[in-house]
């Protein structure tokens, strides 16, 4: 059954609403002001499909992507830059109200630079022995085979092509493949999940797979099975060894942006703790003016922060500490040594963390996220314990997704 809606407002995973009857109807691939012919979703009964557009919005614009709207990957690129700017930053905005809590929110800072430099494929093999490779379609495990995507950066270029020989290479599969590549300064650094137990031979082919491809490294759940050249990224003087699959920011410059300004906030500070350190994105960089003691509980990457911090010279010191700071956490007597805490968790917040901070009397703090509801969340610990939100930054590596990060500064 069909049906005509008019399209409301956009809401926040990038979906156009729609005032239904009994409640929001979400249709995506629809903007603002538009009028268009839906039907259901079967399963979904506030979700809706679109057939057409019979009003389109003057805001509308030509997808820079052939598979735009198959693909799972970007939500907006039918939307003209300015409006998508602005409801980006809204996203943060509105976080914020929601929780009560009352900060000038500057402008979007565009971090997209050359585009992102992680990405993973997804494959699976059929029946006939037919290959499917590429990423998952919108809401679903359906495989969108592509043949590019312009939001890779150029250091990715042959990832698409290392992954189908990986994924041939492996022949039959009993569940779907996960292939991360990831662009280092020495080339490709590859991270299959999904294969199952390896035998001797099928190592030793995916090792050759990985030789002829130029790959920097190929390892199979952080398991090496190849390297050719030791993947690494250089962050500020710093040079990272990275570990296999390591957790990185999307893009480069989203990298540099998030730490100009943490980097820019802790200005003075002279001894400043890194809560979910990872690699040292910040820490290392932070450590060209002042002491860091670095915290997180993955122990491959604060082994390579250490490793970079020893190994780089003309840096402040860097203490590294192993620590999970959900079960955890620094406690305020603890921090009160600290003229600065920054703190970057998972999407989840840090919310026990966010209370022994709140406790503390470090009169700086600086909060970055990439889920403004969490952040909102944090801050509110934070402002209920004495702090005053002072600034907040958002910031976009994700383009033309939901996505945004978030620097915050807050002060006693």
């Amino acid at each position: 059954m069909t049906e005509r809606l008019l399209i409301d407002r956009l809401g926040h995973r990038g979906d156009g609403v729609a005032v239904g009857p009994d409640g929001p109807i979400y249709v995506a691939g629809t903007l603002p002001g538009e009028t268009v012919e839906v039907e259901n979703v079967a399963g979904h009964p506030d979700r809706r499909l679109l057939r057409s557009i019979e009003r389109s919005s003057a805001d509308r614009v030509a997808p820079t992507c052939p598979h735009f709207g198959v693909c799972g990957g970007c939500a907006l690129q039918h939307w003209s830059s300015a409006r998508y700017r602005a409801w980006k930053r809204d996203l943060v905005v509105g976080a914020l109200q929601q929780a009560e809590l009352d900060a000038a929110v500057a402008d979007l800072i565009d971090a997209h630079g050359e585009g992102r430099r992680r990405v993973v494929f997804h494959a699976r093999r059929l029946a006939q022995d037919v290959l499917e490779l590429g990423f998952s379609a919108a809401r679903s495990h359906h495989i969108v085979a592509i043949d590019r995507c312009p939001v890779l950066a150029k250091g990715l270029d042959g990832a698409l092509q290392a992954a189908w020989a990986i994924a041939d290479a492996l022949g039959p599969m009993r569940k779907p493949l996960d292939i991360q590549v990831t662009a280092t300064d020495s080339g490709l650094d590859v991270d299959i999940r999904g294969s199952g137990p390896l035998t001797a031979s099928g190592a030793a082919t995916l090792a050759h797979v990985a030789v002829a491809g130029g790959l920097a490294r190929l390892t199979r759940h952080g398991e090496l099975i190849a390297q050719q050249r030791t993947p690494t990224l250089r962050m500020g003087k710093a040079i990272v060894p990275l570990p296999p699959a390591a957790f990185l920011q999307a893009t480069e410059e989203g990298e540099k942006a998030l730490a100009r300004l943490v980097v820019a906030c802790c200005d003075g500070a002279k001894a400043i703790v890194d809560l979910f350190a990872g690699v040292g994105p910040f820490a290392l960089r932070l450590a060209e003016q002042t002491r860091v003691v670095a915290i997180d509980d993955d122990e491959a990457a604060i082994v390579a922060l250490d490793h970079a911090a020893a190994t780089t010279a003309g840096l402040k010191p860097v203490e590294i500490e192993r620590r999970d700071l959900f079960r955890n956490p620094v406690l305020a007597a603890d921090l009160n040594r600290f003229d600065a805490v920054v703190f970057d968790p998972p999407r989840q917040g840090a919310q026990a963390q966010s209370r022994e901070i709140a406790a503390s009397r470090v009169p700086l703090v600086v909060a970055v996220s990439c889920n403004p509801a969490t952040l909102a969340r944090d801050m509110r610990l934070l402002i209920d314990g004495g702090y005053r939100l002072v600034t907040v930054t958002p910031v976009d590596q994700f383009r033309y997704s939901p996505h945004v990060e978030i620097v915050a500064r807050l002060e006693r």
